[in-house]
């Protein structure tokens, strides 16, 4: 189940310079554009990058040392893909897709040069289950059986980009190999076996009927996350920050609890360290949803910071084409890439050795189109397909600006394109509040939408009372200068409350314990309960002060501490929360 690509006869020509992971040949005429290459007597995968007068200028996906010129280049004549198929979820791959387990037992700990192995095994058999019969109808995008991969995820196998009106003439339930036939279709008198192993040029996005709006929210169970800056199901977001400010926990935070059926983790670039703790923590994390291992809905691409620059370049790509693929079996699928910078840094490489004219702070002039190209193929959209299937991509990017320098040309970029701005603060890091998401930095266009959703779903307040508490903290961030320069005692009454609500707002709130059993994942309508118990001791405060009533007596009402536990009351217990404000109201008027 591919698409179509042009076989041509295997072009061959001679290596005459290299330059670290940039490769030139000659000979190369009737080479293409993002023609898969192999280089030298080991047969070091690599890529055409750049055509330039039959030369050939191919960026290598491994370490090049030991190569010279006058080495043999071949050329494969089919662009860098990706096998798609059973057999994905729980795997582990490079920046290209090979498998790194499977190299660990072929090569042991340290993987060869040149060293190959399916993406998917050949040899597993899995149980086909038809969803058609002979004699129907069916085109690109159908779906024509299912597997049942993973206890709790059903792998549709779908008919391949392409064909059209193919009439099914056999089709085959039992136990197969990915390789091997279960499904004959006609089209237009030809008779084409159909397998459940497919392949996709990663550069190319797949195909969809049409996008549609965002319409309900990747529900993460981080507070200032679901409430304040929310992201849909199909939309992007940015999450820059400097060492130390709680990106990579973030990410995981997102990974285990977000509502999405799919996750793909792609670590590009990432210090090995990091990358090792998201290897080792998966497999015992807790899928909150099945009670499964995390690790059954997932696919991880490690592609750490000092593996070969090229393959980093290559590894978004790879992990966006195989979210595209399980959304378009009709799944909600999170990509999280951690992090862009890294692979901004490997195209800079890249385009220097190119000798292409440099942008700003030496990144290629093109680096804002090609952040652009990966962000657009996330989104919601109603799949290929005689039916209407809907899935989405929902796309997660995480950078690591030099000094936590916002205004740098990846995070800027970045930001053109992105919907929604989670900007991570080392400061509030060093305080030891987490997420550590500055609430005045950060913003949400999706807020409209979701607004919408959660008055519908939670509560018709629900978006006037996030309204207000936003504005609340804003006026924080004006009187504390005023304090800083004055002192407490220039301050009202109404302001003195105002100043405690709004603390109360961030640390009851907005900060979060990823540690805590109960406080690391919070439901809307819990997060509902939360802030509107904190808002009616606002209006409450004000209303007590105004009938004359002790200011300090009211702000050190007993209440306010089962406020501030609120958060470790467990989901099925939440009733407790709703009866606060009454406990407000016979506190302070007592």
């Amino acid at each position: 189940m591919s698409i179509s690509v042009k076989k041509e006869r295997v072009v061959s020509g001679k290596i005459i310079r290299i330059s670290g992971p940039l490769v030139v040949a000659d000979g190369m005429d009737k080479a293409r554009m993002y023609d898969l290459v192999k280089v030298g007597s080991e047969g070091l995968v690599g890529e055409i990058i750049e055509m330039r007068s039959g030369r050939a200028f191919i960026q290598v996906y491994e370490a090049t040392e030991g190569l010279r010129p006058k080495d043999e280049v071949l050329s494969t004549g089919a662009p860098l893909s990706v096998e798609l198929g059973p057999g994905l979820l729980s795997s582990i791959y490079d920046g290209v897709e090979r498998p790194l387990e499977i190299l660990e037992n072929l090569w042991g700990h340290y993987i060869v040069r040149g060293a190959e192995a399916p993406a998917i095994s050949r040899d597993k058999k899995w149980h086909f289950e038809p969803a058609v019969k002979p004699g129907e109808v069916v085109s690109a995008g159908d779906i024509i059986g299912t597997v049942q991969e993973t206890v709790n995820f059903q792998h549709r196998i779908l008919v391949p980009h392409g064909i059209k009106a193919a009439k099914v003439v056999e089709i085959y339930e039992g136990n197969f190999t990915v390789e091997e036939v279960v499904c004959v279709v006609d089209v237009n008198g030809q008779k084409v076996e159909l397998k459940m192993l497919s392949k996709w040029p990663v550069r190319i996005p797949r195909p969809y009927k049409r996008k549609l709006p965002p319409k309900e929210p990747l529900i993460t169970g981080q507070r200032v996350v679901d409430t304040f800056f929310p992201i849909t199901k199909g939309g992007t977001a940015c999450v820059p920050g400097p060492f130390g400010s709680g990106k990579t926990v973030l990410q995981h935070q997102l990974a285990k609890w977000a509502n999405g059926e799919v996750v793909v983790f792609v670590g590009c670039g990432e210090r090995g360290n990091e990358m090792t703790d998201v290897l080792l923590e998966f497999p015992e994390l807790q899928d909150p949803y099945t009670e499964r291992p995390l690790l059954e809905r997932t696919v991880l691409i490690a592609n750490t910071s000092n593996m070969p620059v090229a393959a980093r370049e290559a590894s978004i790509y790879t992990g966006i084409t195989i979210a595209e693929y399980f959304r378009d079996m009709g799944y909600d699928v999170t990509l999280q890439a951690d992090s862009t910078s890294r692979w901004a840094e490997a195209l800079r490489e890249i385009s220097g050795r190119l000798e292409e004219m440099p942008g700003e702070e030496g990144y290629p002039a093109y680096l804002a189109s090609r952040l652009a190209s990966f962000y657009e193929r996330a989104g919601r959209v109603i799949c290929e397909g005689s039916t209407d299937r809907e899935g989405s991509v929902t796309a997660i990017g995480s950078v690591s600006p030099p000094g936590g320098d916002l205004s740098e040309p990846v995070v800027q970029a970045t930001l053109r394109v992105v919907k929604v701005f989670w900007a991570l603060e080392d400061r509030l890091a060093y305080e030891r509040h987490f997420p550590a998401i500055n609430w005045l930095n950060s913003y949400s266009l999706y807020d409209r939408a979701v607004a919408e959703y959660l008055n519908r779903e939670v509560d018709e307040e629900y978006g006037s009372l996030v309204k207000e508490a936003m504005a609340i903290l804003q006026k924080e961030d004006e009187l504390k200068e005023i304090v800083r320069l004055v002192g407490m005692e220039a301050l009202s009454g109404e302001e003195r409350i105002l100043l405690e609500t709004a603390r109360s707002i961030r640390e009851d709130f907005l900060q979060q314990n990823a540690f805590n059993d109960r406080d690391s994942f919070t439901s809307l309508r819990k997060q509902y309960l939360m802030l509107k118990a904190i808002m009616d001791f606002y209006h409450r405060a004000l209303e007590a002060y105004s009938q004359g009533r002790e200011l300090e007596k009211i702000l050190n009402a007993s209440v306010r501490l089962k406020i501030a536990r609120a958060k470790f009351i467990p989901e099925d217990e939440i009733d407790e929360i709703a009866s606060i404000p009454k406990q407000t109201q016979e506190e302070i008027f007592a």
